[in-house]
């Protein structure tokens, strides 16, 4: 039976407690709680013994200026758990009374169930003192100085062939002497990581076909489950199934220990030991859809945009539009994002549909951000709700090149593929594809950025079809609805690894930031792998959306590796070669200059490197017609070739002089160290 604790348990409030942090403050002596709540009647903090108590100890809070609700108790309550009951007012019958309750969107650590409603609970504790060893923020000065490696934590852990243990994700992906993890990285020679979210998210989605609580019939999600993460919860928790106690199944309990906050900052700790830049991919556009998400509970119509229906707002496509805009929604964006840096040393954020952020608080991320790092890494989706990224340039935030993706290797492998293919993408042109090498500037064809440091140029990311499989596709349209063998369908062939090289090749030599995703260096396949109990009608088909598989399907297979080792090894090199030419990465545009052609799908080009520092002059060539061989004459002097299309070894490997051949779908990357250097 609950029980409202009487009025001399309850200490006064300080007269300052309006300016207070939200959330949960505790000692030994005392504990405060503060919540906005615009709209309730009243609020009841109530503190349970364990999670697992039904009902527990109701305090009645009090109602500050500015619709904050505060009470201070007195008494140790760490280590159990508490959350809000909502009492709506009885005038407004569009508020969302609830007999759920509702856990602290302030929380800082959660306890929950394996369940798609989650039934969380704030726990209650001292933060525990963590040794950091003097570490620091590993940001450049320069941002177009990261390549970038996009990834699920997981998938670099989780196959048998990652080598890494299963003593909770967080404690594998920093082992050493594995294949997987943080030792692939340091192999491959990455110095950024931006891992798929890790703020506490909802994991499980309603059973597939049976009706949920609220009505709902889940006929999309065969395995529900939400393995990407794109569903936040609670925006300053990590991630608790990849703690050392974690668990993903069915109705196991996460979050009763900080395991998960000491592991992920003594992952953080190793990656920065190591050079390697955190950054945190975060979703502050929507939030879970179909959990008890605290939001929903204390006030819907605030945090949330609504139609005249009184129905959510949807341009995410995700359910549900986080009202940025509101001054205590903007607050607790900001906040979560002062709290990621400053408590576990995050370098920086890449922000899903950011477009769907208003303007004014992406101005103040960015301000309140650089205050704690200067160089912090703040990266958009440029899109949700319409598409921008000039705007995000005009406000200094770097996002993601889609002009480059599509003109590159096409928007659609059957329909609308692009130049490795010797094809044009519906919306690039010949002068687009020159000014993606400049960092796709405005001023010129397909242009969108005031600065090349403001692009993030890529060809693969979790959304869509890997590159490798695009490129099958696009050479045998069969392969997107065919069954293939997983293995085979991993192995590339003559015509596909010339072409998986060209793209690679034209991305490294592009000015801007460098993204690869997870698995692209050797030419990564989805092919859907059947699971235990679930009947999905897709299985052994290219993946073309595996958001839902925490299964083999997106775990990373490390024997592809072996099995593309040339493409491998490509990739290895381009990096290497990128991070030791200051020319392929920052140069002025004016450095850049292009040859004439007789064909419009080849393209060469010479940059002259003094504008940034570089001794060397480079001369790339590109040759994107499958089916001629084209000859370029070259500047007086002799040009030492450092990559073509077969190999790439930044010490250089070949002497040419006069003329080059280029080959069908293949170019050449050759330099020239000047006189004056």
């Amino acid at each position: 039976m609950n029980k409202e604790i009487s009025p001399e348990l309850q200490l006064k409030e300080p007269a300052s407690a309006a300016t207070k942090e939200f959330g949960c403050k505790a000692t030994y002596e005392f504990s405060e709680f503060r919540l906005f709540c615009e709209r309730a009647e009243s609020i009841y903090v109530e503190i349970f013994d364990s999670y697992e108590d039904i009902t527990g100890r109701r305090f009645k809070m009090n109602r500050n200026g500015n619709d904050i609700w505060q009470i201070t108790i007195k008494g140790n309550f760490i280590g159990k758990c508490y959350g809000y009951r909502i009492v709506p007012p009885s005038d407004d019958p569009a508020f969302d009374g609830t007999d759920f309750l509702a856990a602290d969107p302030y929380s800082k650590m959660v306890i929950t169930k394996n369940h798609y409603l989650q039934y969380p609970k704030t726990l209650i504790f001292n933060p525990e003192p963590f040794d950091w060893e003097d570490d620091t923020f590993v940001t450049p000065e320069d941002p177009r100085d990261l390549v970038i490696y996009e990834t699920h934590i997981k998938d670099l852990t989780a196959h048998h062939s990652s080598e890494c243990s299963e003593d909770g994700v967080y404690n594998a992906f920093m082992e050493n002497g594995v294949r997987g993890g943080i030792e692939h990285l340091k192999k491959l020679g990455v110095n950024a990581v931006e891992f798929l979210p890790l703020q506490k998210f909802a994991y499980f989605e309603p059973p597939h076909n049976k009706p949920a609580a609220d009505g709902i019939v889940n006929t999309w999600n065969y395995y529900s489950r939400n393995y990407w993460g794109y569903m936040t919860s609670f925006f300053f928790v990590p991630e608790t199934m990849y703690a050392s106690d974690g668990s993903n199944k069915p109705d196991a309990i996460n979050g009763r220990s900080l395991k998960a906050i000491t592991e992920l900052k003594e992952l953080v700790k190793e990656l920065h030991k190591n050079g390697i830049s955190v950054i945190m991919d975060v979703v502050y556009n929507h939030v879970s859809q179909y959990d008890l998400n605290p939001f929903k509970l204390i006030d819907r119509d605030y945090y949330f945009r609504m139609n005249g229906d009184n129905k959510y707002l949807s341009e995410s496509g995700c359910g549900n539009d986080f009202k940025t805009e509101n001054e205590y929604a903007r607050q607790l964006i900001i906040d979560s994002i002062k709290y990621w840096m400053k408590e576990f040393h995050i370098d920086g954020f890449r922000f899903d549909l950011a477009n769907l952020i208003d303007r004014e608080t992406l101005i103040e991320i960015r301000d309140e951000a650089r205050l704690i790092n200067p160089n912090v890494i703040l990266i958009g989706e440029p899109w949700g709700g319409g598409y921008n990224p000039t705007g995000f340039s005009e406000i200094e935030w770097p996002s993601w090149n889609d002009q480059i993706r599509n003109g590159v290797k096409g928007s659609e492998p059957v329909h609308d593929p692009g130049f490795i293919f010797g094809r044009w993408q519906s919306e690039t042109s010949r002068e687009g594809l020159e000014n993606f090498f400049r960092g796709t500037l405005l001023g010129s064809h397909n242009g969108r950025f005031n600065q090349p440091a403001h692009c993030v140029n890529y060809l693969e990311s979790h959304d869509g079809y890997t590159l490798g499989d695009f490129i099958k596709i696009a050479l045998d349209h069969s392969k997107a609805e065919r069954v293939l063998n997983r293995d085979k369908a991993a192995k590339l062939y003559n015509t596909e690894v010339k072409i998986a090289k060209l793209a690679a090749l034209y991305l490294f030599c592009s000015q801007g930031i460098i993204m690869i995703h997870a698995g692209q260096e050797w030419s990564r396949t989805k092919v859907i792998q059947p699971v235990r109990g679930v009947n999905d009608p897709y299985v052994s088909r290219l993946d073309h959306n595996s958001y839902e598989k925490d299964n083999t399907t997106n775990y990373l297979h490390f024997g592809d590796a072996k099995l593309n080792a040339d493409l491998y090894n490509y990739y290895k090199g381009l990096i290497k070669l990128r991070l030791s030419s200051p020319a392929l990465r920052k140069s002025k545009p004016e450095a850049i200059h292009f040859w004439p052609y007789n064909d419009s799908l080849h393209i060469s080009f010479i940059i002259l490197g003094e504008s940034c520092g570089d001794p060397y002059d480079y001369i790339i060539t590109l040759n994107g017609n499958p089916m001629a061989i084209h000859t370029i004459d070259l500047p007086e002097g002799v040009w030492e070739v450092v990559a073509s299309g077969d190999i790439v070894k930044p010490e250089g490997f070949d002497i040419v002089t006069d003329e080059l051949s280029i080959e069908a779908s293949s170019g050449y990357i050759l330099r020239r160290l000047r006189n004056n250097a």
